[in-house]
C-alpha cells in the first residue's frame, strides 16, 4: 500500500513539475502590421517592457469595453516600459473599420492586424478578447480569455505586479 502512495505521490510531483515547467517557456517572437503601417515584432517590444498582448475585433462587444480599460492601462503605465498591443481579427474587407473605429476613440496603444489569423493560432486565441500578459523575459505571466465588468481590476494587479519585479 505504501508503495502505491509513494508511486502516486511521484507521478503527481511530475506533473506538477511538468505544468510548472511548460509555463516558463518563451512565447515565440512575431512581426505585425501596424495600422500606421509599419511593422514590430514583440520582442522589440518587450525590450522596453512588459506586453498586454489582446486579441479583438469589431465585431466583438466585449472586445471593445475591455480596450476602454486597455488604452488607459497603456497611458498609465507606458513611462515604465508597459506596452499594450492589440492584434484586430477582422477580415482584409473590413479593415477600413477597423481603422475608423480606432480613430474614433482616440487609442494611444499599438493596433496590429492579423486578418488570416496567424497570430491568433500561435497563441490559441479562439475567445475572444484573448488577453495575454507576457513578462518582459518573453513568458506568460497571466493569459484571459472573454471580458466581463471587474476584469480590468485583475488586469491592472497583475500589471502593477509585474511592473514591481
Amino acid at each position: 500500500m505504501k508503495k502505491y502512495f509513494a508511486g502516486i505521490a511521484y507521478i503527481l510531483a511530475i506533473s506538477f513539475t511538468f505544468a510548472t515547467t511548460v509555463n516558463v517557456e518563451k512565447v515565440p517572437d512575431f512581426k505585425v502590421k501596424l495600422l500606421s503601417g509599419e511593422r514590430i515584432s514583440l520582442y522589440e517590444l518587450l525590450e522596453e517592457g512588459p506586453v498586454l498582448l489582446d486579441f479583438w475585433a469589431t465585431w466583438c462587444g466585449p472586445c471593445k469595453k475591455a480596450m476602454l480599460h486597455q488604452d488607459n492601462f497603456h497611458k498609465a503605465y507606458q513611462d515604465s516600459g508597459f506596452n499594450v498591443l492589440t492584434i484586430n481579427q477582422d477580415s482584409p474587407k473590413s479593415l477600413s473599420k477597423v481603422k475608423g473605429y480606432i480613430r474614433s476613440k482616440n487609442y494611444s496603444f499599438k493596433v496590429g492586424v492579423d486578418p488570416n489569423k496567424q497570430i491568433s493560432k500561435i497563441f490559441n486565441a479562439v475567445l475572444l478578447p484573448t488577453m495575454i500578459l507576457i513578462n518582459k523575459d518573453g513568458t506568460i505571466a497571466w493569459r484571459h480569455q472573454g471580458y466581463i465588468p471587474g476584469d480590468e481590476i485583475v488586469v491592472e494587479e497583475r500589471i502593477k505586479s509585474l511592473l514591481m519585479q
